[in-house]
């Protein structure tokens, strides 16, 4: 057996059981069962060490934000999960970070419902290629171009925690030494574990017209829902909805990390105002015929991430 067959089997070959998998680690390609009147959607994600992750984060966060980052992709697009393959370049063997490594993946795989069905194992700088795959009732997947004007601009959960979580990792926080260890608890999870929105599956399939995850800053990743749809949209940033830990850092600050930070991973939504709004989405803003984005006193920061330009790891 090759060393790479070795690896394989050792470390990810018990993550590939599942419901629609008819044949997954081993052979020349995976087969899967899709269920009947679906569609498949697929995503992939690469993550590069130093640029997307800090290369001495712990090997079980790495593992498990890269597989959830990616499924965000497919929860955006009201799929459900179906399966993952892994692509992993690797600069050395090291026995102890592959078992922490296959430890957040087992971890992930098991949580978002996505068995490890294929993949490759290369040698060179870390970086990890994550594709996963979903489906989606036939012809009913939620797109960017949907948006109406007039239509509502919802979001999930709060914004801002990753980038004020990066903040803190980073040092850029002047009381960082003043959190409580249940801050340091919420901030590290909101950045390292990240949660795929799959619980709005549903809810988006009946009354979404657009959608997608924001990742890179709601004011870049709502410009970009509305020129999807041809449409400008106006964003209220007293409507954000923050989570305690990030406005305990200050409102001013919690404001421009929901607004500019990315990495949460929540839902930007486009619904009609008909729609009776759910626990868990709050409408920020609102889709309209007058194109650009509107946000009064953060028009100047619409920037979000550039993977070209940032040098903090980042996704």
């Amino acid at each position: 057996m090759s060393i790479e067959a070795e690896i394989i089997y050792r470390y990810f070959s018990a993550f590939g059981a599942g419901e629609a998998v008819t044949l997954g680690v081993g052979d020349d390609a995976a087969v899967l069962r899709l269920p009947p009147e679906h569609e498949l959607v697929v995503s992939t994600d690469t993550q590069v060490a130093g640029h997307h992750f800090f290369p001495d984060a712990f090997p079980e966060d790495i593992a498990y934000r890269a597989v959830a980052t990616a499924a965000s992709d497919l929860a955006a697009m009201a799929a459900s999960p179906l399966s993952m393959t892994l692509a992993l370049t690797l600069p050395e063997i090291d026995d102890l970070w592959l078992h922490s490594f296959s430890q957040g993946l087992g971890h992930a795989s098991g949580t978002l419902k996505l068995p490890l069905v294929g993949g490759d194992l290369t040698r060179g700088p870390l970086t990890l290629s994550v594709t996963v795959m979903g489906t989606v009732p036939s012809g009913r997947c939620v797109r960017r171009d949907g948006a109406r004007a007039g239509d509502l601009l919802g979001v999930t959960g709060t914004l801002g925690d990753a980038a004020c979580a990066l903040a803190w990792l980073t040092g850029e926080l002047p009381d960082r030494q003043t959190l409580s260890e249940q801050d340091e608890s919420f901030l590290n999870a909101r950045f390292f574990q990240p949660t795929p929105r799959f619980e709005w599956q549903d809810w988006l399939l009946e009354n979404a017209h657009a959608a997608m995850d924001i990742s890179d800053g709601l004011l870049l990743d709502a410009r970009r829902l509305a020129e999807a749809s041809g449409l400008g949209v106006h964003i209220n940033p007293d409507q954000l909805p923050l989570s305690l830990t990030t406005r305990q850092r200050g409102l001013k600050e919690a404001t421009r990390w929901a607004l500019t930070g990315g990495d949460d991973y929540e839902l930007a939504i486009a619904f009609p105002p008909t729609v009776a709004i759910p626990s868990g989405i709050t409408v920020v803003g609102e889709f309209t015929d007058a194109h650009g984005l509107h946000c009064p006193g953060y028009e100047a920061e619409i920037i979000g991430f550039d993977h070209f330009a940032a040098r903090e790891p980042h996704e």
